[in-house]
């Protein structure tokens, strides 16, 4: 998926915020779709967050809608939750390919992978404070799970951005590599992704993630479940037999 606003630094106005939106949930949906890459229109910014000129004058009931695609975030704010994938989970790895700043919402975009690569020289920051706002898409609520306090306190409430080079040492970034590579390196970890079982990698992403919340107990238990829902696919069966007969296998995710 690539964000297509470059002369807009891709940021998210309403045609974007719905197409967005409707997009994740139809990737969600389709079972064949084993992982997700995303990245920003080739340019300086992968995502310079909510377009202040047209969805967040919609946000605050400052600006009268204009044509349907205002008409649509206006009747529903909360489809920029799902949109920014705050509200909606994709149920399958998705690998953020940051191919320049990623700033306030887009930066919110970021959190929401699994994996991130970023821009060599590229900024990242949350700059809702600086503007009478907070991260509303996760980025208040979340940061804190990405990062050691300190830090999450940090980017939240200076509003200043910090280098992706400081987010690797800080281990918000999975790699940084200069801008011309950030799509195939997230596009080969996506192929290693998709050379596993696709119903193992999205139950070991689900266990990750939702164990944040839960008890060591409430996370082993979890743990222990969605194996033993594994244990009983084909897949499961699959994988020890190719390994035994020393080919690759083919997993088809049942």
């Amino acid at each position: 998926m690539t964000l297509q606003r470059a002369d807009a630094r891709n940021a998210l106005d309403p045609e974007l915020i719905v197409t967005l939106a409707r997009t994740w949930e139809e990737l969600a949906a389709d079972d064949d779709v084993w992982v997700v890459v995303l990245t920003g229109a080739p340019g300086s910014t992968f995502c310079s967050g909510f377009d202040l000129a047209t969805f967040i004058p919609l946000m605050t009931r400052s600006r009268e809608p204009v044509d349907e695609w205002d008409h649509i975030v206006a009747a529903d704010l909360s489809i920029a939750g799902r949109a920014t994938l705050r509200d909606l989970d994709l149920g399958k790895p998705l690998v953020v390919a940051a191919n320049g700043h990623a700033i306030a919402g887009g930066m919110e975009m970021l959190l929401a992978g699994d994996l991130r690569v970023g821009a060599a020289g590229a900024r990242l920051g949350l700059s809702e404070v600086a503007l009478g706002l907070i991260p509303a898409m996760g980025g208040t609520a979340r940061l804190g799970r990405h990062l050691p306090p300190a830090r999450a306190a940090e980017l939240l409430l200076t509003a200043r951005p910090i280098s992706s080079e400081q987010a690797l040492d800080w281990g918000l970034l999975n790699r940084v590599v200069p801008a011309a590579e950030v799509l195939d390196t997230a596009l080969e970890l996506a192929r290693a992704i998709a050379g596993n079982a696709p119903l193992a990698a999205r139950a070991a992403r689900s266990v990750l993630r939702r164990s944040a919340d839960l008890t060591d107990a409430e996370a082993l238990a979890l743990e222990a479940t969605l194996s033993a829902e594994l244990a009983a696919t084909a897949d499961a069966v699959e994988g020890p037999r190719a390994f035994v007969e020393k080919r690759p296998p083919r997993f088809e995710g049942r």
